[in-house]
């Protein structure tokens, strides 16, 4: 089959980055369009319990089990990237279609588990009593579509492992225009309250499944999608396990780090699980900005390192921590002076505004301690090294904040002390990271290595 150019590993290193990064930036940004339309609607057309319910304890629950799915499918998509740089098309077939048969499989396990469990992780959590019913029937509702949710982040992670982001953020935008037109229909038009918004949301999703498989399904190169040939090729199966169990573990552990954060949110009062989550939906600004330049260089990276190109590789990550820093800064300032005004678009409760006002001028102050993190992780995941990253991320992150919160919470119970735990850790695992991808370098010589290799086919370490 013959090749165009592929412009990741031949074309110019900066103008490449940002060529693949922007529509997955906009593609964030529709997804967190998507996201905030949600808790716009339910919180200026239902009330603030109704927006503690969508965006508190449920929404945590949501991230926690589409986040070790997206680590799966970030390990399916670094596997692919790899055997696409390296043009060897057979594999790239059987990574395909073994890494959509485990978003089928997982979307069934995933609806058993949030059909039945909803209730009790709900009342696990603290959830205050007022918001106990909405979020258990906003779970229960979002879990029925989970199989069409994980198909296609496991179908736009195909896309994007093979260069091409610009038709997943096509497939967003059109999602995410039937997500407003319904919500309106179902929340404004038929007062259907947090069940209008859910079921809007799982629609949706099917829609955005079945645009990503028809793209899949229609093209001509080695990535193509042939629905009888879907199952589990046992070797590849297991290659992306392990590269993508070690992120998922990594995933699941922020999740669960942030489920103790809401939950110690949820010891206060209302006004403050409403606050936290309407800065979710405003911070999210620099999040997705950040998530989608680490997709994009574990995606440079994986390719580049597939083709043998280390040079490549390393002036792609040195590129990508100056573009990082800057985007950091920028973002930082525009949160913190004029960005909160934003908090008014979810409420006009003045006590949610001020709380909320406080809590995001706080963490915006440190997120410049946050980007290495997410340069280097994603860097090492490229080149197939992902158990690492995981051990230094929990440990920095999930497990140091989640002492923090043990050890100074009790004594000190304040809002401060809860935000403090942010820059603790990310301070604590950005410089853990970057002495290990320093060490990793230098250790391994991978120039050197490839060079003396006989074969360049790509390798989970």
């Amino acid at each position: 089959m013959e090749h165009k150019e592929n412009q990741i590993t031949h074309g110019v290193i900066w103008k490449q980055l940002l060529l693949y990064f922007f529509p997955l930036l906009f593609g964030s940004f529709f997804q967190q369009l998507y996201n905030t339309v949600d808790a716009v609607i339910v919180g200026r057309f239902v009330g603030k319990e109704a927006l503690a319910a969508v965006g508190g304890s449920s929404a945590v629950l949501v991230n926690y089990f589409v986040g070790f799915f997206g680590g799966l499918a970030g390990g399916a998509s670094v596997v692919i990237s790899q055997f696409y740089g390296a043009q060897q098309e057979r594999n790239v077939r059987d990574a395909v279609h073994t890494s959509l048969a485990i978003s089928v499989a997982g979307g069934i396990l995933f609806t058993l588990i949030g059909l039945i469990g909803a209730p009790a992780a709900v009342r696990a959590m603290g959830t205050p009593a007022a918001t106990v019913a909405d979020s258990v029937l906003y779970l229960r509702i979002f879990f029925a579509g989970m199989v069409p949710n994980l198909v296609y982040n496991m179908g736009a992670g195909i896309l994007r492992a093979v260069g091409d982001s610009k038709r997943p953020l096509y497939v967003l935008i059109v999602s995410c225009i039937c997500n407003i037109v319904l919500d309106l229909l179902f929340v404004v038009g038929l007062h259907m309250g947090v069940a209008g918004v859910a079921i809007a949301t799982i629609l949706c999703q099917t829609i955005s499944a079945f645009l990503v498989l028809r793209i899949l399904m229609r093209s001509t190169d080695s990535f193509r999608f042939i629905p009888k040939q879907l199952k589990f090729t046992r070797n590849m199966l297991g290659r992306i396990i392990a590269m993508g169990l070690p992120t998922a573990i990594q995933s699941t552990m922020y999740s669960f780090s942030n489920i103790i954060i809401q939950a110690a949110i949820n010891g206060f009062d209302t006004d403050a699980v409403s606050a936290w989550a309407a800065i979710g939906k405003v911070d999210a600004i620099y999040w997705m900005l950040i998530n989608s330049f680490g997709i994009a260089i574990t995606t440079f990276v994986g390719q580049n390192y597939g083709a043998g190109s280390i040079a490549r590789v390393r002036s792609s990550i040195r590129q990508s921590v100056l573009i990082t820093s800057v985007m950091t800064v920028v973002v930082s300032l525009f949160l913190y002076f004029p960005g909160t005004h934003l908090l008014y678009l979810f409420t006009n409760d003045a006590d949610v505004v001020r709380i909320g006002t406080y809590m995001m001028r706080h963490l915006v102050s440190f997120y410049i301690t946050y980007f290495a993190i997410e340069v280097f992780s994603g860097a090492l995941r490229g080149m197939g090294n992902s158990f690492m990253p995981m051990i230094i991320t929990i440990g920095g992150v999930c497990v140091l904040r989640i002492v923090w919160l043990a050890v100074m919470l009790p004594g000190h119970h304040t809002l401060a002390t809860v935000m403090a735990s942010y820059p603790t850790s990310w301070v604590t695992s950005s410089l853990l990271l970057a002495g290990y991808y320093l060490l990793y370098m230098k250790k391994h010589h991978l120039l050197r290595v490839l060079n003396e290799e006989a074969s360049p086919a790509p390798r989970a370490e």
